[in-house]
């Protein structure tokens, strides 16, 4: 699994013009599956995400969670992310995930998030989508469970 992660002031995302899931104070994670996802990787990630410590405390330094913070997520499918840019022009998606598989992991990880305690939210599978994402620092950070 790859996660794109961006700390956000607020983030959401639109399907045809409709506004179909919205966060405030967080962290958008836009997420692609490959071939090899295994519920392993989803709970590692689920995990890492909602406990890693990338909001600054009283002093400033990045100390707080997820958690700590009272912050959410906005999740978004996101096979781009598998794509291979190493030869040619145009990249390759044969390292992305087939679309019932990558959507099963999806919902996968949703609910593992969820099952964490963190108001989540998300983008519609397969759809075309608009994304606000108004990025806190920035702080962007790429995760993948296979490295």
């Amino acid at each position: 699994m790859k996660a794109l992660l961006q700390r956000v002031t607020s983030s959401s995302v639109s399907v045809g013009g409709e506004t179909v899931g919205k966060i405030g104070k967080g962290i958008t994670v836009l997420l692609g599956v490959v071939p090899e996802d295994t519920q392993k990787d989803i709970d590692w990630l689920a995990e890492k995400v909602v406990n890693l410590r990338i909001f600054d405390d009283g002093d400033g330094k990045m100390n707080l969670s997820l958690k700590d913070v009272g912050g959410e997520i906005l999740v978004i499918s996101q096979f781009t992310l598998c794509g291979d840019c190493r030869k040619g022009r145009r990249p390759s998606w044969a390292k992305a995930a087939p679309p019932a598989f990558a959507n099963e992991m999806y919902e996968k990880f949703i609910s593992a998030i969820e099952k964490e305690g963190v108001r989540t939210a998300h983008g519609t599978f397969q759809a075309y989508m608009a994304v606000d994402i108004q990025n806190d620092g920035p702080v962007t950070l790429m995760i993948d469970t296979k490295e």
